[in-house]
């Protein structure tokens, strides 16, 4: 049956009421849009960023650490962060991110509608997920990155904000500056490495300036899945990642044929350089460094506009030190080069022989008290006898090795014994004019060892300590060719001990020459300990210094930063320079907080300095420091001075030893003084620690780029009034064995 459609006519009067009703829903659904942006603008729904956001997104900024040739040493972070400005930005980098993320970047004011709507197209209708968020989008994006909402309701009400915050970026900045910005906020997915800065450092230790066009691509490719396309875990997908940037690149004419295909064929080329404490150069540097910048800033009351304090972490200082990058790599290389030889005549000492017998197995229970799994068990509660249980119990662990870290199984006690097995070494070099630190190595591994040994240990100082007392000496008239006793003598109730070298009488020149005991006790008890003990400090020496006539043959404790500073001030004609670690700390705009100005004293006469210079370089032409001449401990010919140390049982070994330009400091020893070479002949100063100071030295006089001269110690300014040479002394008519009579009688 067929049925009949009815024609429908409306009537005028219900045309008009459904022509309102259509416009007040039109004009309703218009307004219910403004006032929700309107409500998103104004923070209804959660707070937008602000302009300072914009122009400076992410306030956690690494702090950068820079050496006296500007070449960054490492940064302080929580993330890994560094702002460039545009003009550092390599042409490249602009290119690749343009042709790959928003073509038409330049012709739209935030977003791009043509975009939007295919985008939705694809999406809805052909299920197929495409990405239509322009560059200043995604600049809005990063600005929300730590608060990213994961829900989709929450998700679809900050993509408005998004939006929103992308037309306020096109209204209010070029886009320059909306380039500049994004680069800036960027996450590579590494190391908590953020930002181009960031970025062109960590993959391939270069500036943003300086990247080519397969390296811009490569940081680009990645910004798509920073783990997926990271060249460290997905070589190959990452490369084919870039190759396609490097076609968009073509595609958009800022590549030619030959140019694409040139960089298509280039490997990865990666130069991975992490900046974090444990790896790059001076890490002992850069930790004790922190510990001090914080120690500074809280002393001067240095804060910023709101009077909050300065946070390395985040603030994006810039922090200048007087480090000379190539001469850290030289200190560096030095102790490597020597302590595995020195490592390997130790471990055969030790072979057959048991190191923690007797009263030693005490250093075994220091050394598990001190761990940290001791001290995590103790606080969980467990028993001396699960205790002791789980440190002879096999675990897997990584220890160190010259050769690199090794992944093996031992006990947690046998652990305990390898480490006190393991000699250290430390070593600090100085400019003595200025206090300028060159270099700093802390220890052998700062991954497996972070206790610094440059500043925050001190060891026993043995024959290091003789210079200050034959100092009081000849800075109170005594001439280095007056001659001293040099048997055994009881003085109180204190007999040191020693060998005979040298003669006895023998001249102060000859005594230090030869690092004479007998002859430096007769000394100190002429010139009084308080006098020596006074000088000492006076030179820097911050740890304690008592008042004992032992004290001339070193029987106190200091650091290699004190001693290389207190030897400085014999070349730098007796005045005392305090070391320096900052030359400057400048805020993330450049702005001036702090420059450091070093304490200077004047501590000896500058004659008196010369002569002590002369003193000590008969240490290293013939005297107990003369293999530093020899080629396999440096072979150094120029100008030079030092004195070696070593104290009881070879538990430390020294060598201080300067140039007219650099004086460098070198101290080996065990962790624990117990444990130690049981012979002289690899544990003496001479052996364990001086062939440190002569590679180092060789590698920096090698090295002509570093402009250090073989000139000559320069004498005082006002000139010389003593007699140095003693053969000229003691043919001098009228020689009295009285140091004030000789002195009087030459004019001195």
């Amino acid at each position: 049956m067929k049925r009949e459609s009815k024609n429908i006519k409306l009537t005028p009067e219900e045309i008009s009421k459904y022509t309102r009703t259509f416009w007040l829903i039109l004009w309703g659904a218009i307004a219910f849009v403004c006032l929700f942006l309107i409500g998103v603008r104004v923070g209804l729904f959660g707070q937008l960023p602000s302009f300072e956001d914009l122009e400076n997104p992410r306030s956690n900024l690494a702090s950068e650490i820079l050496t006296e040739d500007n070449r960054v040493l490492g940064t302080y972070y929580l993330q890994n962060r560094s702002n460039v400005k545009y003009s550092e930005l390599s042409p490249h980098l602009v290119h690749a991110l343009v042709s790959t993320e928003d073509k038409r970047f330049y012709d739209h004011s935030g977003i791009d509608y043509f975009r939007t709507l295919t985008t939705i197209f694809h999406t809805v209708v052909l299920r197929d997920k495409q990405g239509g968020s322009t560059i200043t989008q995604q600049l809005a994006l990063n600005l929300f990155s730590e608060r990213r909402e994961r829900s989709t309701i929450k998700r679809v009400m900050q993509k408005f904000q998004e939006w929103i915050t992308a037309v306020r970026l096109e209204r209010n900045y070029t886009k320059e500056e909306i380039i500049m910005m994004y680069f800036n906020t960027v996450d590579f997915g590494y190391k908590n490495t953020f930002g181009i800065k960031s970025g062109a450092r960590t993959f391939f230790n270069t500036t943003p300036d300086k990247l080519t066009a397969e390296q811009a691509a490569l940081l680009v490719g990645m910004l798509k899945g920073p783990t997926m396309y990271s060249p460290i875990r997905a070589e190959e997908r990452a490369k084919t990642r870039r190759n396609q940037v490097l076609i968009n690149m073509h595609a958009e004419n800022f590549l030619t044929d030959a140019e694409l295909a040139d960089a298509k064929n280039k490997p990865l080329g990666l130069n991975v350089n992490i900046s974090s404490y444990g790896e790059g150069v001076a890490p002992y540097f850069r930790s004790v460094l922190k510990d001090e910048i914080k120690k500074e800033l809280k002393r001067l009351a240095i804060t910023k506009a709101d009077g909050t304090p300065y946070d390395l972490d985040r603030d994006g200082l810039r922090i200048y030190t007087p480090l000379n990058y190539k001469m850290q790599e030289y200190a560096e290389e030095a102790q490597k080069e020597w302590m595995q030889k020195l490592q390997r005549e130790f471990d055969k000492q030790w072979r057959s022989r048991n190191a923690f017998s007797g009263d030693k197995a005490k250093l075994l229970e220091t050394g598990m008290r001190r761990s940290d799994r001791y001290r995590e068990m103790k606080e969980n509660g467990a028993s001396a006898e699960e205790i002791k249980k789980a440190f002879n119990t096999k675990v897997s662990m990584s220890i160190f090795t010259w050769k690199g870290s090794v992944d093996t199984v031992m006990t947690p006690m046998d652990s305990i014994k390898y480490n006190k097995l393991m000699l250290r070494n430390s070593i600090m070099a100085m400019d003595p004019t200025t206090g300028h630190i060159k270099a700093w190595v802390g220890g052998i591994n700062f991954e497996h060892y972070k206790y610094d040994q440059v500043k925050m240990g001190i060891r026993q100082v043995g024959s290091t300590a003789k210079p200050f007392t034959y100092a009081v000496a000849i800075d109170n008239g005594y001439s280095p060719c007056y001659t001293v006793p040099n048997h055994q003598q009881t003085y109180g109730n204190w007999t040191p001990r020693g060998s005979v070298q040298g003669g006895d009488p023998i001249t102060l020149k000859n005594a230090i020459k030869y690092s004479q005991n007998f002859a430096t006790a007769f000394v100190i008890n002429e010139v009084g300990a308080a006098s020596v003990a006074d000088l000492t400090r006076k030179m820097g020496i911050t740890s304690d210094v008592p008042n004992y006539p032992s004290i001339a043959l070193g029987a106190y404790e200091a650091s290699v930063y004190d001693m290389v500073g207190a030897y400085s001030a014999f070349v730098n004609h007796g005045t005392w320079i305090e070391p320096t670690m900052i030359l400057r700390i400048e805020d993330k705009n450049g702005t001036p907080i702090y420059e450091r100005t070093p304490k200077v004293l004047k501590v000896l006469n500058s004659e008196s300095a010369y002569i002590m210079v002369d003193m000590l370089r008969g240490v290293v032409d013939g005297g107990t420091g003369s293999r530093v001449r020899r080629a396999d401990y440096g072979g150094l010919t120029i100008p030079m001075g030092g004195k070696t140390g070593t104290t009881n049982d070879n538990s430390d070994a020294w060598f201080i030893g300067f140039t007219p330009q650099l004086v460098a400091g070198v101290w080996t020893g065990a962790e624990d003084r117990g444990v130690s070479f049981s012979s002289m002949q690899y544990g003496q100063g001479a052996a364990a620690a001086l062939p440190v100071f002569g590679l180092f030295m060789k590698k920096v006089y090698n090295d002509k780029s570093l402009n250090y001269s073989k000139m000559d110690f320069p004498k005082p300014p006002e000139g010389m009034t003593r007699v140095m040479d003693c053969s000229e002394y003691s043919r001098y008519e009228g020689y009295s064995s009285e140091p004030e009579l000789q002195d009087d009688r030459l004019g001195f």
